[in-house]
């Protein structure tokens, strides 16, 4: 079991930092938790959970208005075009041992996410303090960079400051920038040991069906001029699986996309392409971040009503004899 909100305060505390705590409703975005200490003075932040293909993660802890290009980052780390993408739920849970809406460096604090990498934006220092939830999104602290650090240092982590915005050139004579923030060695995750397990009738109806498909993103092949027709009826599948939901509507969107766009403006479907790709890899973070916030309220909903039977019916789901 992870470490909680109060043990991360008392650490802080503990460690003579400076912060304020500001209490409030639970949020789940940055606009959200804008509404309650937006106009206090501090910064507000978005951290992203990325894992790479070797199933590596990283945290990416940014201002919220800074710009964050997953394909520049990916080079810059040395792994090529689209080396990183959002980390699944599985790993924010099992990993960094918070809920969903509560990735920030602070998480960090847990011993099982020891082994992860974290970028921070350097408009940090520009700041005179900035926004982070303390392991739970019901709370915000506001905090300045050195003190933020005097925390990393105390875990054993060395606080590295990025230009996030930074487009260098990766090449032969231009080897990338950030290649050292890659963690050393691949991370086990359950997903891997479910994978490489030889499948008997025992295991596989113990094995959530979601945890044994998390593929990893390849390059799409150029659409053809009758892939937008193929594309229609189709319907997202896997649901349970957010990664894969959101690889499934992009798959559907994208021809339909250039199919009418390629009519209606007389431009040859194979020079929208490339456009269309730059879209889908800005557009798969927002999808991401939408689909798993519908998963978890779906999940809250289905326990509600779980608990509304069985009030209303007892345990057997017939009338209770009281």
């Amino acid at each position: 079991m992870g470490y909680t909100k109060d043990d991360l305060l008392a650490r802080l505390e503990e460690l003579k930092i400076d912060f304020e705590r500001y209490d409030h409703p639970v949020v789940l975005t940055v606009e959200e938790q804008a509404k309650h200490v937006g106009n206090l003075g501090g910064a507000l932040t978005k951290n992203l959970l990325l894992k790479d293909k070797k199933h590596r993660l990283y945290i990416v802890s940014a201002l919220a208005d800074t710009k964050v290009d997953m394909k520049i980052l990916s080079q810059r780390l040395g792994l090529g075009k689209g080396g990183v993408r959002m980390a699944p739920e599985d790993n924010l849970r099992q990993v960094l041992q918070v809920p969903l809406g509560c990735v920030t460096p602070f998480a960090l604090f847990n011993e099982t996410a020891s082994a992860v990498s974290l970028l921070l934006d350097q408009g940090f220092k520009s700041k005179k303090s900035c926004y982070f939830h303390p392991l739970t999104n019901d709370v915000t602290i506001a905090l300045s960079s050195s003190n933020l650090d005097k925390f990393l240092l105390s875990i054993g982590k060395q606080p590295a400051y990025v230009d996030l915005e930074a487009s260098p050139v990766v090449g032969k004579d231009n080897p990338p920038d950030l290649a050292d923030l890659v963690p050393s060695g691949a991370l086990s995750f359950p997903e891997e040991s479910v994978e490489n397990v030889a499948p008997t009738h025992a295991q596989t109806k113990d094995v959530p069906k979601e945890k044994t498909c998390l593929p990893d993103v390849k390059a799409k092949p150029k659409v053809q001029n009758k892939v937008a027709s193929s594309s229609e009826g189709k319907v997202p599948t896997n649901g349970a699986n957010v990664e894969k939901f959101v690889t499934d509507v992009l798959e559907i969107i994208s021809p339909l996309f250039i199919s009418e766009v390629s009519k209606k403006l007389n431009i040859k479907e194979d020079e929208l392409s490339p456009i269309l790709d730059g879209l889908k890899e800005r557009a798969a973070l927002n999808v991401d971040s939408l689909a798993s916030l519908f998963k978890s309220a779906a999940y809250t909903t289905g326990f509600d009503a779980g608990v509304k039977t069985m009030l209303n019916y007892g345990k057997s789901g017939l009338p209770s004899q009281e």
